[in-house]
């Protein structure tokens, strides 16, 4: 069983992940970088996944491995989390990442925990009649394609015993339905489709499948290409008053990651500080 009679009276450690292995690809972005801290701080090992600039990634993983053994006597120090390079949209670095984590941190290759983050946005906002087909292509491959691939890698090699689960992130954007998000929008509304039926055809292996939709968050994606104006106008949509953080994010993905989310699956779990649903009901999208 997942969790013991005592875990499912303590809340407190239905939340903890010791033990468990994490695979976070885009784990050195804005919400990334967080969600790993986060996971770590609940006991989990992180595999970071990362594409290009290897800086990002490699810091990220020396804060949470110095942080994850603060105040331990010297000696031998197995890794908190590791940084893996990967472009999702490859089938063989996919299952190379899989295979990474697995081998990083022992317990006889146990992966448990799959979290898809990495994405790409057209920073040229472009409308779909002036839309090229390589920045088309280019957004499905990473943010369809690159979750596809990794949900079938992870579908095959998540551990079966109640504890493996599988968070993908689709976009509010696919609510708000913005002019100039057409590829992104519909490539994530993809996500969230594949995410559910995934859900279902995962009966019987105890993995869970959830996709999460943040709203406008205070990450580069968020802000480049716009100015600040066009940034305000978005923040302002929200009911909140503020623009989403990245630690907004990472401990609802945290909660589905744990025991104490094993009764959420095949959902979409919008956490955008109410700025969808407001918009729809106030006024037309800003274009």
């Amino acid at each position: 069983m997942a969790e013991s009679k005592s875990d499912a009276a303590d809340p407190v450690a239905s939340m903890m992940l010791h033990g468990r292995v994490a695979i976070v690809t885009g784990g050195a972005g804005g919400i990334g970088s967080a969600l790993c801290k986060h996971l770590a701080s609940l006991g989990a090992r992180v595999a970071v996944g990362y594409i290009g600039d290897p800086a990002p990634a490699l810091d990220l993983v020396t804060s949470i491995n110095n942080s994850s053994h603060a105040g331990e006597s010297n000696g031998h120090r197995p890794p908190r989390a590791i940084a893996v390079e990967a472009d999702v949209s490859d089938a063989a670095q996919v299952k190379a990442l899989f295979d990474a984590a697995a081998a990083a941190f022992g317990g006889g290759g146990e992966l448990h925990i799959l979290v898809t983050l990495a994405a790409v946005l057209d920073f040229s906002y472009p409308s779909l009649a002036d839309m090229s087909e390589a920045s088309y292509d280019a957004t499905f491959g990473t943010n369809a394609r690159g979750t596809f691939l990794c949900c079938r890698e992870a579908a095959n090699r998540l551990v079966r015993d109640g504890r493996g689960r599988i968070v993908t992130f689709s976009s509010s954007g696919v609510g708000s339905l913005r002019p100039g998000y057409t590829a992104y929008a519909a490539s994530k509304a993809g996500v969230e489709v594949m995410t559910k039926i995934l859900a279902r055809e995962l009966r019987g292996t105890g993995i869970t499948a959830n996709a999460v939709a943040p709203g406008p968050t205070a990450t580069p994606i968020f802000y480049t290409g716009k100015t600040e104006e066009e940034a305000q106008r978005y923040i302002a949509e929200a009911p909140l008053g503020r623009v989403g953080m990245p630690e907004d994010i990472a401990p609802l993905v945290g909660f589905l990651v744990s025991d104490a989310g094993h009764w959420v699956n095949g959902q979409v779990l919008r956490c955008n500080g109410g700025s969808v649903a407001a918009l729809r009901q106030t006024r037309p999208c800003p274009t």
